[in-house]
């Protein structure tokens, strides 16, 4: 089945569970090219495992994703991962694994018994580590790295799998805040510098602002919203997805959203500010 879209990755009609739970059903996307797209949404609502399905990590029960108009799940793995790369969420490396040999697995697609490990490889993986800011841990072993740094190999490694798309699950995972944004600079760079194509689940909804073209919004399996942040993100909006009273107001940095959680401690007065209890 071949789709006329200039989206590369599409979602038709995609029904995904595990065992007898339905976690997403009858769901249609297109995920646009040259941009980041981030999906948020409350716990359990099916942002991973979209990722996971869009990734090839996860069979649909029904329906089909669609890497550049052919079924993901009936291409060659070499052929899907010399396109798309994917980083789950807390991936985990062997004991001892080095920063470089790491990298080094990106280029794992590219290699066939006629083609094997060349000069061109070893420039990318060079290439990966010096954009990625490890190339001083390339003989570190990964297990031995902060969050933040081994982070920073892990998305190193997809990039030089040298692909057009990458899906990152939660890249952010048990990073402090100023590691959170040293990642997500990081993202940032691959996109505008690379032209990469970058799809982010992520919990933290004003990060996911700051750092996204593009926001899909799910609660229980289905998208409830799709655009630009400042066109979807509203009070109303988030109190309906997430169950959230917030003030939304214009970020100080950025022409971006900003949420503002209330919560109990403080309270609307009569001419709509906050109270401090």
């Amino acid at each position: 089945m071949t789709v006329q879209t200039d989206s590369r990755l599409i979602a038709e009609n995609l029904s995904l569970g595990y065992g007898d739970r339905v976690i997403v059903d009858n769901l249609d996307l297109e995920v646009r090219t040259g941009v980041i797209t981030t999906v948020i949404g409350p716990n359990g609502c099916g942002k991973s495992t979209l990722l996971r399905a869009l990734g090839r990590l996860l069979k649909p029960r029904s329906g089909s994703v669609l890497l550049d108009g052919k079924a993901i799940g009936s291409m060659r793995t070499k052929d899907v991962a010399r396109t798309l790369g994917m980083l789950p969420q807390a991936p985990l490396a062997p004991e001892g694994l080095t920063v470089a040999d790491l990298v080094a697995r990106g280029r794992h697609p590219h290699q066939s018994w006629l083609r094997q490990w060349s000069s061109d490889d070893e420039g990318e993986v060079a290439e990966a580590l010096a954009l990625t800011g490890v190339s001083d841990l390339a003989d570190r072993p990964v297990d031995q790295l902060s969050g933040g740094q081994r982070q920073r190999a892990w998305i190193s490694m997809a990039l030089a799998q040298g692909t057009d798309i990458l899906l990152l699950d939660e890249p952010t995972t048990y990073l402090d805040l100023a590691h959170s944004i040293e990642v997500l600079d990081l993202v940032d760079r691959m996109h505008e510098e690379l032209g990469r194509t970058v799809v982010m689940v992520l919990h933290d909804l004003n990060l996911a602002i700051r750092y996204s073209d593009q926001l899909i919004v799910m609660r229980d399996g289905a998208i409830v919203a799709a655009g630009a942040p400042k066109d979807i993100i509203s009070a109303e909006l988030l109190l309906e997805v997430f169950g959230l009273e917030a003030a939304v107001i214009g970020d100080p940095v950025s022409d971006r959203p900003l949420v503002v959680p209330i919560g109990t401690r403080h309270v609307y007065g009569a001419v709509g500010g906050p109270e401090t209890k």
